[in-house]
């Protein structure tokens, strides 16, 4: 299922949500340029910026090949890197349809660092689940993740207008969210265990359990955060 929109109306114009996908954007260019100079670049570049569990492990480890400043810092960078056009605009077409209601609902610096937060939740929860693995992990799915989770728990009646592919040919339905989100939630939650059970730890693709995190910590945090003053007062859309 592909969700193309929905119908939750927003109260203000979503800043910062505009501001991180104009900054995925600026920071995969400069992906790309590196990528043009060598590939070998490229790779050095992903692994640098990218999460390495086994990077990570090593450093809280004491291994003096890896400062610790060094393996962590890569938990907030990696989240504005992504691996090709299709991650990227995957990506942040997801972010622009949930986004901009949660952060109508927080309001801007809060939403900003419910991000961020959940974000990091979601690499944590993919190095616990892949200690010692030398794959870097890029990308903000885990935290658009946690959006999603903030969504289907505030919001589980809104409708979604959703591409659903049937046997050969494809239809629009619109959907609660509630079962766009939970059915991608599951995905995710059981390629994550068959992941783990066939290669735990040295698998590259996708970081399912990252998303799995980052689900989870938006349903927590957005249970924490307040409802941001004012938010009816004007209305957008």
């Amino acid at each position: 299922m592909i969700p193309i929109r929905d119908d939750t109306p927003r109260f203000s114009t979503p800043y910062i949500t505009y501001f991180i996908i104009a900054l995925n954007a600026v920071i995969f260019l400069f992906e790309l340029w590196v990528g043009a100079q060598s590939e070998g670049a490229l790779n050095s570049f992903m692994y640098e910026f990218g999460v390495v569990p086994g990077h990570v492990t090593a450093a809280l480890g004491g291994s003096p090949q890896f400062h610790l400043a060094d393996a962590l810092v890569p938990i907030l960078t990696s989240m504005f890197l992504h691996g090709s056009w299709l991650h990227i605009i995957g990506n942040m077409w997801v972010l622009w349809i949930f986004g901009d209601n949660i952060e109508d609902y927080l309001g801007h610096f809060p939403y900003l660092v419910f991000y961020l937060v959940t974000g990091i939740a979601a690499a944590i929860t993919h190095i616990l689940l892949n200690l010692g693995s030398p794959v870097p992990t890029i990308g903000a799915s885990g935290a658009i993740a946690g959006i999603m989770g903030a969504y289907f728990l505030l919001y589980p009646r809104a409708r979604v207008l959703t591409i659903v592919p049937l046997i050969v040919f494809f239809t629009f339905w619109w959907l609660p969210a509630w079962i766009v989100l939970g059915y991608w939630f599951l995905v995710q939650f059981l390629s994550g265990a068959a992941t783990s059970i066939s290669a735990p730890g040295q698998t590259g693709g996708v970081a399912f359990w990252a998303h799995v995190g980052g689900f989870v910590a938006g349903i927590v945090l957005i249970k924490l955060l307040p409802e941001r003053r004012n938010r009816y007062r004007y209305g957008t859309w």
